[in-house]
Formats: structure tokens, C-alpha cells, sequence
């Protein structure tokens, strides 16, 4: 792998100004993600992922999008249709577990088949944080259930789904963002829940999957275990929770350093969530003066992490040789609006 940086970056439109051509060719990030102002048409964005690895050398570089169905996707129509969200596959596995579980399967496998011919090899999917009642909407409808068994079958399921279609899965939101009482996009909330109550409910769907290639912290701080520090910039969430309780040994990426959740300038959040123990710093909203802060304190991909990213890329790899219009027409018996 060509020496990268431990960061993954958006861009502003839908293709590169000269001047992000130029940073990113000097900056070397690890990888990219696109969001929906990225989105126009399949050959605009084929272009589009192509110069981004163009710019750094590398056809490996994994590009990152959130398609998760329901309000957070950012393919729609015609690119790729409007898929239901996580709670629907909860509520049909609530009724039938088989049916569930297949269809959870069966629609990260779709995703597979749209995010690949555009050129995306990543998606920020299975969601398995477990919501509690009253909690921020920010989660909602997005997790599989209120129940740590619904949220580990089906994250299960969606995670094998995009593997078995060559796509990096990327669970989120570790150790649990689902207790959260505010939006992370806009503040900053906090869990006063005991050790023994998240690690059987909060955690519990992390651990059964700690096997998985990657994952996102929560911008959560969990007053049981650091008091001062959200997870994403904690050591002792990272070291002691997401690596030790929990298990994961794979690529750890923050969530956005754009949102309002973490305090600081772009400079000290990069070299924070690094300090913590993260193998990446992720920022999503394209604002070249908030990229260039991110990557003047953002370091060399290597060591452990280097090793878990070449590790996460052989994900992308591997395909199995799934007909779309079967497994279209299978989903379709369970969701008909996305036949």
C-alpha cells in the first residue's frame, strides 16, 4: 500500500476543484466518502470516485458512502431505489425471524450490486446501536429494534450481505449511540447508564460482531467510563471498551469531525481521536479550510493500524456470484416497493 495518511475525506461537488486535486495529492488520505451533494448521475459519479483515486495513486482507495435505507441513504432514484429502513427489517423479523434475517441479508446484498457499479466499495452499514424510549431521533427508525438479539441477527445478516458483494461493511455507532438524548450533529450528549447495564444492552451487539473488518465510534461520552471524553477521543472507551469489553480488533474510524459534537478547532479534533487510539479521522462536509486543519495534525497510516486497513481492503476483494435480478426479485416479495 502507497504511504497514506490515517484520514478519510468528502470533497465539495460532484468533481474536484484543482485546488482539492492538489491537496489531495499532497495530503494522501487513506480514503474518501461521498454524501448526497456528490450525487448526480452513474457516469458523473463514476468520474468522480476515479479522480479521487487518481489523485492519490492508489485504485485500491476504499470510497465510503452512507446507504443504509430509509432517511439515510444517499443514492435514490433512479440510481438505486428507496429502500426501507432498518426498523422495517426489525419489524418483519419481529414477525418472522427467517424472513427477516433473509431480507436484512438480501438488501445489503442490493446495495452491493449499486454501490459497485458506480465504483463504491464501502458502506457505513449495519447500524447496531439499540435504542431506549426517549431517546434522540437521530437513531430512530435507522436501528433494528430495541432488543440487543433483533439488532445483533439482523446486523449480522446486513453485514454478510455487503461482504458477500465485495463491500466493506462498516458497523456503527461503537460502543452504543443509542441511550443518546441529543443529536450529535448539534451537541455533544451524555450516558450516565451503569457498566453492567450497557455492557448488556449497549455493547452487546458490538461484542457478538467484534469479528467485523471495521467500525465507527459514537460522539458519546458514557459517564461511567470517561466522564470527560466522548468515546471517539477517549482512550479509556477505545483501550478498555471498543478494544478490550467489546472485543474489536479491526479498522476504528471516528464519526464526522465536522459535527458539533466534538469541541475544538479541526487541528486539535484530529490529534485527539488519533491520541485516543483511532486508526482514522473521518470529515465529511467538504470544507477545504476544515480538510486542510484535519490533515495538519493527522499522521502516517502504520503500525497496527496500517496492518488493520490492508486487512479491511481484502474485503473488498471477494464476491460471490449473485444474479441482481434473482436476489431483486426474492427482496421484492418481502418490500414490493422496491421491486
Amino acid at each position: 500500500m502507497t504511504e497514506s495518511k490515517s484520514m478519510i475525506l468528502g470533497c465539495a461537488g460532484k468533481s474536484l476543484t484543482s485546488e482539492e486535486i492538489r491537496f489531495y495529492r499532497g495530503e494522501r488520505p487513506w480514503g474518501f466518502i461521498l454524501f448526497a451533494r456528490n450525487i448526480g448521475d452513474t457516469e458523473q459519479i463514476r468520474d468522480l470516485v476515479a479522480s479521487m483515486r487518481d489523485c492519490i495513486g492508489r485504485p485500491d482507495a476504499p470510497v465510503f458512502i452512507d446507504q443504509e435505507g430509509g432517511r439515510v441513504q444517499r443514492l435514490r432514484p433512479p440510481l438505486a431505489p428507496n429502500y426501507p429502513a432498518g426498523g422495517a427489517l426489525g419489524a418483519l423479523w419481529r414477525n418472522d425471524r427467517a424472513a427477516g434475517t433473509r431480507a436484512a441479508w438480501l438488501m445489503a446484498r442490493l446495495h452491493a450490486f449499486d454501490l459497485l457499479r458506480l465504483g463504491i466499495t464501502a458502506d457505513c452499514l449495519p447500524v447496531l446501536d439499540v435504542p431506549i424510549e426517549g431517546a434522540s431521533d437521530v437513531i430512530g427508525a435507522r436501528a433494528y429494534g430495541k432488543e440487543p438479539g433483533a439488532v445483533i441477527e439482523l446486523g449480522r445478516a446486513a453485514a454478510e450481505g455487503l461482504m458477500s458483494g465485495g463491500v466493506l461493511p462498516v458497523m456503527k455507532h461503537i460502543p452504543g449511540h443509542g441511550r443518546a438524548f441529543a443529536d450529535t450533529h448539534f451537541e455533544l450528549p451524555t450516558v450516565d447508564t451503569p457498566m453492567d447495564q450497557l455492557r448488556r444492552h449497549d455493547f452487546a451487539p458490538f461484542k457478538a460482531l467484534n469479528h467485523l473488518p471495521m467500525a465507527m465510534t459514537a460522539h458519546v461520552v458514557y459517564s461511567a467510563i470517561d466522564p470527560s471524553n466522548p468515546a471517539t477521543t477517549s482512550a479509556k472507551v477505545v483501550n478498555d471498551i471498543i478494544r478490550g469489553d467489546i472485543g474489536f480488533d479491526g479498522l476504528l474510524m471516528s464519526d464526522d469531525t465536522s459535527m458539533k459534537a466534538l469541541s475544538g478547532d479541526f487541528p486539535t479534533k484530529a490529534a485527539a481521536i488519533l491520541a485516543a487510539g483511532c486508526d482514522l479521522v473521518l470529515h465529511c462536509n467538504g470544507v477545504f479550510e476544515e480538510m486542510s486543519g484535519i490533515a495538519s495534525r493527522t499522521t502516517g497510516l502504520e503500525g497496527k493500524s496500517l496492518a488493520r486497513a490492508e486487512w479491511a481492503l481484502t474485503y473488498i476483494k471477494d464476491r460471490d456470484a449473485a444474479e441482481e435480478t434473482a436476489i431483486r426479485a426474492e427482496f421484492a416479495t418481502y418490500f414490493d416497493a422496491v421491486a
